[in-house]
């Protein structure tokens, strides 16, 4: 619709269920009371946090240090993207993490040749994608699944979660650096 009509998905997400709503026999009641509020409220507050960060100017300053430190080394620059995305990924979600570091990424991209297909946003993607297993609050499926988890009386703590998502995340990041240098210098 964004396209066509210019709403926002958001508009277009609250306005299917409230047409759902309207239509449904379910009670409204039922419905809320199985939404995971917590995971909600921690959702809100880290977009918080991500947009006061852009907006205080820290994104930009962060995006500029970063470009000076990389300089033109691609590889250098995609394996810290990489392995720097996947530890931050396992701290911060991932969505916002990739929402903060998209506008940094770009400029590294523009300042190396501005390909779209370049080595950064997938060092990028599988760094974020990828370290996000590392934790609980990695990625929101992490944090879906741990409240699912406890709802059913099943709960898995965050140690717990940790001790495998770390060994599963150092894993698939390393695979995905061998892939990046197969890919973009050794068989360029």
């Amino acid at each position: 619709m964004h396209p066509v009509r210019h709403y926002e998905p958001s508009v277009v997400a609250l306005l299917g269920a409230g047409l759902l709503i309207a239509i449904s026999k379910v009670e409204t009641g039922e419905v809320l009371g199985e939404v995971e509020w917590p995971t909600l409220a921690f959702f809100a507050g880290l977009f918080v946090m991500v947009g006061a960060l852009i907006e205080t100017g820290v994104i930009g300053n962060l995006a500029a240090s970063l470009t000076d430190a990389i300089g033109g080394d691609e590889f250098g620059g995609s394996m810290l993207l990489l392995g720097g995305s996947a530890v931050l990924s396992g701290i911060v979600d991932n969505i916002p993490y990739v929402a903060t570091m998209a506008p940094i990424t770009g400029r590294l991209v523009t300042d190396m040749g501005g390909d779209p297909d370049h080595v950064m946003w997938w060092a990028l993607a599988l760094g974020a994608d990828l370290g996000g297993n590392a934790t609980a609050i990695g990625a929101s499926a992490n944090v879906v699944v741990l409240g699912i988890a406890e709802r059913n009386r099943q709960p898995i703590s965050f140690w717990q979660f940790t001790k495998y998502g770390l060994i599963v995340a150092a894993v698939t990041v390393a695979v995905s650096a061998l892939y990046l240098w197969l890919r973009y210098f050794a068989f360029a």
